[in-house]
């Protein structure tokens, strides 16, 4: 039996090489309270679909790995309580014990791969934690891009992280990362981390045949499409940077560290920028979907001409 779980829409979809995206649930789960959090799950969606795709949000059910989640399975995981957080580590672990798990970056890559899908929306992926020379702390995103074939959609790495250990160990791995329309890497709420990208492309569907490709050479691993919020949306970096610096200290002082830092840090940016900063969390990630389903879109395209 497969551990994946198509919904209809996805398999429908897929069967027909119709675009599909990829979609996590952590945003679900443990990024908003609720119901803020079905209301955006929802407008993601509605944005992948009105884009011309069919939207694919990833989650364990009661230890099923669905690809593709109803309104009915959508409103009762942004209700759940107690819901792990599930990376390459523990997903299996889930699905075993019958759990129900949100899907990280890094997870819902290799549910995507598993199911056929070729292309990610997120907001931030991992990366490298600040002062990770001492606590090791690195994101599994990073290792999970060098080697599952999914190309993600992201508005760069989140800006709590250290952004140039980040890239380094990016280019380290081998991952393309590709800003979009601009030659600056994107820092999640602004649109510039004051580091330059090592490629850039301007358009859906060259990125899709970076995409094939990289299938065609055999090479693992996928991409990391940078793209930048939206300018009305974006928090500047210098407003920004004091702020994530004061969130870092509280978090030290409080002993936070491992998988509760980064809810941690984004809840207390959050209030520190009096909710700014999930406004700019938002618009990014509705951009993302957008961007994802144009890249999907021109690989299905590329797909047809080939057949």
């Amino acid at each position: 039996m497969s551990p994946v779980t198509l919904s209809t829409p996805v398999a429908e979809a897929l069967a027909a090489n119709r675009p599909v995206v990829a979609l996590e649930s952590t945003i679900i789960t443990h990024g908003m309270p609720w119901p803020q959090n079905l209301e955006v799950a929802r407008r993601v969606e509605a944005t992948v679909t009105e884009a011309g795709a069919t939207p694919a949000t990833v989650a364990v059910i009661e230890g099923r790995l669905c690809v593709g989640l109803d309104d009915d399975q959508l409103q009762a995981l942004a209700q759940a309580k107690h819901v792990a957080k599930l990376s390459r580590a523990d997903m299996a672990v889930c699905i075993a014990e019958g759990r129900t798990g949100a899907t990280t970056v890094a997870a819902t890559m290799i549910a995507a791969a598993r199911a056929g899908i070729d292309i990610f929306a997120t907001g931030g992926i991992g990366g490298v934690h600040r002062g990770a020379e001492a606590s090791f702390d690195i994101s599994a995103d990073l290792q999970e891009l060098s080697q599952t074939p999914v190309t993600v959609v992201a508005a760069g790495a989140k800006a709590i992280l250290d952004l140039p250990k980040t890239l380094e160990v990016l280019e380290t791995l081998g991952v393309p990362v590709i800003a979009y329309g601009q030659d600056q890497l994107p820092a999640f709420w602004s649109r510039e981390a004051g580091l330059r990208a090592p490629l850039r492309m301007d358009a859906p569907a060259p990125i899709a045949r970076a995409h094939r490709a990289r299938q065609q050479l055999g090479l693992p691993g996928g991409q990391l499409v940078a793209n930048p919020i939206p300018e009305t949306a974006e928090i500047p970096r210098a407003e920004l940077a004091p702020v994530i610096a004061a969130a870092t200290r509280d978090a030290e002082k409080h002993g936070i560290q491992g998988k509760a830092l980064t809810p941690y840090l984004l809840q207390r940016i959050y209030e520190l920028t009096e909710g700014r900063s999930l406004d700019a969390n938002i618009a990014l990630v509705l951009n993302n979907a957008r961007l994802a389903a144009g890249i999907a879109r021109a690989l299905c395209d590329l797909r047809s001409e080939d057949a």
